[in-house]
């Protein structure tokens, strides 16, 4: 088998986690296996990397920012080649570049846009073990890019897919997916399968195990991915294509606590009005979330939305331009989000009512509503925020 290891931050994070990184590479490959490993940087030297640059800079370069970040994952691979190679397992070093990774030319967020697996393929025909430094490619300018946060796990599944692995194992120091944060609910259970689409909701909805590119590029190049701890032996949870919708109603509760409600009263009620105000909202990069907008009265309108509580202020700017077409604005950013995921909802009814309920019966006013196929996202109060968690989780029985 042709297996793609990543590993994150906090399993590379000392030397002595290394050796450990390296003592379970050299199990895998004595099993017979073709191993693949993606690593990222040692957990904090990105951020002493960036501060560096902010010693000289409040605004450094993109390119330069690049530059500089993507060396922390090479400094790994590095690492972890020498330390295989010292156990006797033959092992190289590659570079994003090195690995025929490229890039758009956005800098600090790049996009993959191609892979030429040729020389990890020749290399791993010699029976090498391939340690490609993570979050990181290059560009048709020969520059080197970054994918942004999380970037490595999305090196991996690109990798894979374009080496035809069969599996991408994500380790990291959690043992797998859990049906909601066992800090907050100690009932919580490890899944042993969950499918693409609903680990893209829960990533993208604020369970921070796997980025959510990472699942979105998964299940475009049907690569199975599995999340695994590299602090133990157990099995994690696999992530691949949905198996029976009939199988689990509900698969996860997540929560995000970064958010933030803006409610716009006496909205001028006339045509274009919501295309003005969301896209200036757009163009100054602020992420919309939910929208509400009430009925029409008296010639005017309330909308609401939602925005991550750090574009709070730059969303009050943009809404206070409307000063001639709007009454007032209220902004709380005491409130989360806390949703309800699975696919098994494409199949039953009154997943939502039964959410409504349980939180009513503990006094928990929803303030806001989104829904699709396989989620239900509500906001409440943030105080709120845990007991939302383990009421839902409990009323679906998630903890059986």
């Amino acid at each position: 088998m042709l297996i793609v290891h990543k590993y994150g931050g906090t399993s590379v994070g000392s030397l002595e986690r290394i050796a450990s990184v390296a003592d379970r590479v050299e199990r895998a490959k004595k099993e017979g296996n073709d191993i693949v490993v993606v690593v990222s940087a040692m957990s904090g030297e990105t951020n002493k990397l960036t501060e560096y640059a902010q010693h000289f800079s409040n605004t450094p370069a993109k390119r330069e920012m690049d530059m500089l970040l993507s060396s922390g994952e090479r400094v790994t691979a590095a690492l972890l080649a020498i330390a295989l190679q010292e156990k006797g397992v033959d092992a190289v070093a590659m570079t994003g570049r090195q690995a025929g990774i490229v890039t758009d030319n956005s800098h600090t967020y790049a996009r993959i846009e191609s892979i030429d697996p040729s020389h990890m393929e020749s290399e791993i025909a010699e029976g090498k073990v391939v340690i490609v430094a993570g979050f990181q490619g290059i560009n048709s300018a020969g520059s080197v890019t970054t994918l942004g946060r999380g970037g490595s796990d999305l090196s991996a599944v690109a990798i894979a897919g374009a080496l035809k692995a069969d599996a991408c194992e994500i380790y990291s120091d959690v043992d797998g997916i859990y049906t909601t944060d066992p800090r907050i609910e100690p009932k919580a259970k490890k899944m042993d399968f969950i499918s693409y689409d609903e680990m893209l909701e829960l990533a993208s909805l604020g369970a921070k195990v796997l980025q959510n590119r990472s699942v979105e590029l998964a299940k475009k190049l049907k690569v199975k991915m599995v999340a695994k701890s590299s602090f133990s032996d157990a099995e994690g949870t696999v992530i691949g294509e949905e198996e029976s919708m009939e199988a689990v109603l509900v698969s996860g509760i997540a929560l995000d606590r970064n958010q933030a409600r803006v409610t716009v009263r006496e909205v001028a009620d006339r045509p274009g009005i919501a295309a003005e105000i969301f896209t200036k909202l757009a163009d100054e990069q602020i992420n919309v979330d939910m929208i509400i907008q009430n009925a029409s009265t008296d010639g005017t309108t309330n909308l609401g939305f939602t925005v991550p509580q750090s574009q709070l202020n730059q969303a009050q700017a943009v809404i206070e331009a409307f000063d001639h077409d709007i009454g007032g604005m209220d902004l709380d950013d005491s409130v989360c989000k806390v949703s309800v995921v699975g696919v098994g909802m494409k199949s039953h009814a009154g997943v939502a009512a039964a959410a409504f309920s349980a939180l009513a019966a503990e006094n928990i006013n929803i303030e806001m509503i989104s829904t699709s196929e396989i989620k239900v996202s509500m906001i409440v109060a943030e105080k709120y925020a845990e007991l939302a968690v383990r009421t839902l989780h409990s009323v679906y029985n998630l903890d059986k």
